[in-house]
């Protein structure tokens, strides 16, 4: 066993740089989504650069907003060593918080550009959570991310590459590889999302379909996780938050349905969309 030696995080050293295989896989993750996304919005007559320009604003955001959702549930780590606040090609940013800041970067920037939010997240929603499912495998690189002790005839039974297993053996022991579970439970979310496109579903529950779907996997695979960040003793916050934002968009489904606020298709004009919605 002690032969077997991890893959190595840094891919690239350039002088006083070092490149981490983690912030390339997570960089490759958001610009194929970007690729998607933009072409997308092609057909759908929405503003060329759009996306491009949301970005800008939605990236560097997310991972500040992604930073500071890890450091202040790791405060009393973070508070004895506060040189490794900055350090995120060290791991340790959180997929909630990114996806608060993206939002509400999204809908200030969707009002400033007089353009519909919910349509920005429909025609988001299957970049997003393809963007997750590549983006866990960065956390595979840094060996975090991972679940309780296993054994390796366990792992094998999976029928697992090797070098998946062998990454997956950490001082030690080995683990349940939760970063893989929660990659492949996304792509097939991104499958069904794109499915789901074609059948034109109501105005922004393309998005909230993506929530649910997240959500639901993501409570599950985080309760085999050793690192999750935790509310209480017992209660670990990522399946907190999960909860919430499954039952927060089964609502938001029901109260927009109601009061007749998605009327209009995911593939309708976008100019109708935004009369309707600036009313």
């Amino acid at each position: 066993m002690d032969s077997i030696q991890p893959l190595n995080r840094v891919a690239l050293e350039l002088g006083p740089f070092t490149i981490y295989w983690y912030g390339i896989i997570i960089g490759f993750g958001i610009a194929l989504g970007w690729f998607l996304a933009t072409k997308e919005t092609k057909k759908l007559g929405l503003q060329k650069d759009i996306f491009t320009d949301l970005l800008l604003w939605a990236i560097p955001i997310a991972i500040i907003s992604a930073r500071i959702y890890y450091v202040i549930f790791k405060w009393d780590y973070y508070s004895e060593n506060p040189g490794e606040i900055i350090a995120i090609w060290e791991g340790g940013i959180a997929i909630h918080g990114a996806l608060i800041g993206a939002i509400i970067t999204a809908i200030v920037f969707a009002k400033k550009r007089g353009v519909s939010f919910w349509q920005l997240a429909d025609v988001a929603a299957p970049s997003i959570i393809l963007g997750q499912a590549i983006g866990r495998w960065g956390n595979f690189m840094n060996q975090e991310a991972h679940g309780t002790e296993v054994t390796r005839s366990f792992l094998e039974n999976l029928y697992l590459p090797d070098f998946i297993i062998n990454q997956m053996y950490i001082e030690g022991a080995y683990y349940h590889p939760t970063f893989l579970y929660e990659s492949l439970w996304n792509f097939v979310g991104f499958f069904i999302l794109i499915v789901l496109r074609k059948f034109q579903p109501k105005l922004g529950e393309l998005f909230l379909s993506y929530v649910v779907w997240y959500s639901l996997g993501r409570f599950f695979v985080e309760g085999l996780r050793t690192d999750s960040l935790m509310l209480t003793d017992s209660l670990r916050i990522a399946q907190v938050v999960s909860l919430v934002l499954i039952m927060g968009a089964a609502f938001t489904i029901w109260y927009r349905r109601g009061k007749g606020l998605n009327n209009y298709t995911y593939k309708e004009d976008s100019s109708h969309q935004n009369k309707q919605l600036k009313k």
